[in-house]
């Protein structure tokens, strides 16, 4: 059984108006504290600690869970450390709240540190707007060449996960008429967004060098392709999704990505080559699931033409069907999607709240609810 680990970036928000706060610094020193104090979740070493850590602007945090493989598991670890997180934060007067983009307008603050401040310099104004919050997937691989057989395979399916965790409607106080507009600003950077199929690790890695040479970026981990090698694990890296309202949710998501790459690494070990999809193509469906998610057509990850949200994410579950009745998931799976296209994701719950709460402070603040709910 494949492991899995989640990445969550949260905003930190005031509690009552809903304004992103720069307190990432007072609650990192509340976590190292509470540490300290023996105060915190005990890791598998038997050691405290925890796993909060600063992002590009202090007005976020971001925690990571430990691999597991069973996601009744997984949930426990996102509801534990969303607690973490939000009990920290309210040592500072804030809230956590899992939205992709501040929904109120907002001037970010870049956290200190040598690595932002080259990103800075370098990005200009595009570093200085990125305030987005993602959800990261990570599925364990057996080898390098593995994982880059998951990357060319897993390319066309990736804007359907985007669609479901569209929770971005709302940018510097305006509704931007997307679901999730966090990847519109995310794409900005000059290394995001899809990839051509590579062939083999060899190549990956070279293309991955080279780019990297080319001084554009500081480092291997500036790489922001929509899915990666993680330069720190044995997985495959989904980055295309944003951070989602409902802890359930980000599972939801989990299961299939891992049932995204054992189908890719089965497909491969067959001799089935990758779907020829260009990139261009992909480039589109990424941004019509950004500029619809669940509400609007969506192109089907085989055709590359524009269908209902619902033949798009019942074409993706189909196509992984093998692999999670084998996990073990497909119950969890059917249930969730069945409640996602039902209620909604993210993005109409904003858009739901601000039309019956009437202002953006109020959807900040039960956005702010719903991402605690089940922590107490």
């Amino acid at each position: 059984m494949r492991s899995v680990g989640v990445e969550e970036e949260l905003l930190l928000a005031d509690a009552e108006t809903g304004e992103p706060l720069a307190l990432s610094g007072v609650v990192l020193d509340a976590a190292d504290r509470a540490a300290e104090r023996g105060a915190a979740p005990v890791a598998d070493d038997g050691t405290p600690g925890h796993t909060l850590e600063s992002e590009l602007q202090e007005e976020q945090v971001e925690f990571a869970t430990k691999p597991v493989t069973e996601m009744g598991e997984l949930q426990r670890e996102i509801v534990r450390w969303r607690a973490e997180a939000a009990r920290h934060a309210a040592t500072a007067g804030a809230r956590i709240a899992a939205l992709a983009t501040s929904p109120l307008p907002v001037r970010p603050s870049l956290s200190p540190g040598r690595r932002y401040a080259w990103a800075a310099r370098q990005f200009g104004l595009t570093a200085q707007e990125q305030l987005t919050c993602g959800c990261h997937v990570h599925v364990s691989v057996e080898s390098d060449e593995e994982g880059v057989a998951v990357l060319d395979r897993i390319r066309p399916w990736l804007p359907v996960l985007a669609a479901m965790s569209a929770n971005s409607p709302f940018w510097q106080g305006e509704d931007t008429r997307y679901a999730g507009y966090r990847s519109r600003v995310w794409n900005r950077l000059p290394s995001a967004g899809p990839t051509d199929v590579f062939g083999s690790a060899d190549r990956y890695h070279a293309e991955v060098a080279a780019m990297v040479g080319s001084g554009v970026l500081r480092d291997e981990g500036m790489i922001y392709f929509d899915a990666r090698l993680s330069a720190s694990y044995p997985t495959v890296e989904l980055r295309v999704a944003d951070v989602c309202l409902d802890a359930s949710t980000p599972v939801l998501l989990a299961a299939l990505a891992r049932a995204l790459v054992e189908t890719a690494a089965r497909a491969w070990r067959a001799g089935e080559p990758p779907a020829p999809v260009s990139t261009g193509l992909i480039r589109l469906a990424n941004w019509q699931a950004g500029r619809s998610g669940l509400d609007g057509p969506l192109l089907h990850p085989r055709t590359m033409r524009r269908v209902a949200p619902e033949e798009a994410v019942d074409a993706l579950h189909r196509h992984v069907g093998e692999a999670l009745a084998d996990s073990g998931d497909e119950d969890l799976v059917r249930a969730g999607i069945a409640r996602l296209l039902d209620q909604g994701n993210g993005a109409r719950v904003q858009r739901n709240l601000l039309a019956s709460q009437g202002d953006l402070a109020a959807v900040v603040r039960e956005c702010a609810r719903i991402t605690t709910a089940g922590t107490d």
